[in-house]
């Protein structure tokens, strides 16, 4: 178990394309995530919209620093992460905000 002390929240919200749900389940979870994980991003959450006029997924990554965050959104393996997970997304935005616990926007 990795134990951080969040200082970022990278909240990436998105739509799966329909024909493109299995391989984006296989994607995500055999490299996306850990991926990121290698880049010191650490999935801690996602939440699927129930209802209304929003993204249907939104997963949050925390980080220990901005430097982190800037140096991973720099980095080639970020860049063909992002890539491959936009084939199979729509509705795609990232957003860093400070961390504090709970759901946030």
């Amino acid at each position: 178990m990795i134990r951080i002390h969040p200082k970022y929240k990278i909240l990436i919200s998105y739509d799966i394309l329909p024909e493109s749900q299995e391989v984006y389940y296989r994607f995500v979870t055999t490299e996306f995530v850990p991926g990121l994980r290698d880049l010191k991003l650490y999935m801690i959450d996602v939440h699927q919209t129930m209802w209304g006029d929003y993204p249907l997924r939104l997963a949050e990554f925390v980080a220990e620093s901005l430097e982190i965050v800037r140096e991973a959104f720099a980095s080639d393996k970020f860049r063909e992460l992002e890539e491959k997970f936009l084939q199979y997304t729509t509705n795609y935005s990232r957003k860093v905000i400070p961390y504090r616990g709970g759901f946030q926007l």
